[in-house]
């Protein structure tokens, strides 16, 4: 099975679906706390109609995103503190069944695990892979 991953920094919604489309992407797991954004047209409703239109399935996975400790930490680039307080999220109850949420969505279709940072190594969405993507090879996108 194969997860792709892709952050939206800097890029715009026809840029990303662009991504998905070459990638063969077939669904977007949204991966963050708070699925709302300052850029235009990728808070949750705006970016599931978006991709609904381009034939792209949408699922927002709450537990699977990163505390506002752990959001903190990645923007001051803390990558221990990230990896402690997202360790501790996935550690959650509401957090497993939702990644076995995940791995079932990815098996049935290519699927995007989407946030928000452009590079994948100074995001969850690796540690998030690493601890419940077992077996699965992981492909990043940039938009």
């Amino acid at each position: 099975m194969t997860i792709f991953t892709i952050g939206y920094e800097s890029a715009t919604v026809d840029a990303l679906i662009a991504a998905l489309q070459a990638a063969g992407v077939r669904q977007v797991i949204d991966v963050r706390a708070l699925p709302l954004s300052r850029r235009p047209g990728f808070s949750k409703s705006s970016l599931a109609a978006s991709l609904a239109e381009a034939g792209i399935a949408y699922r927002h996975l709450k537990a699977l995103g990163t505390p506002k400790p752990g959001r903190d930490a990645a923007k001051k680039g803390d990558v221990a503190t990230l990896r402690a307080v997202y360790a501790d999220q996935l550690a959650l109850p509401e957090a497993q069944a939702q990644a076995a949420i995940m791995r079932e969505l990815a098996a049935e279709r290519p699927s995007a695990l989407l946030c928000f940072e452009r590079d994948p190594h100074h995001c969850h969405r690796t540690l998030l892979l690493a601890a419940e993507g077992e077996g699965a090879t992981v492909v990043d996108l940039t938009p």
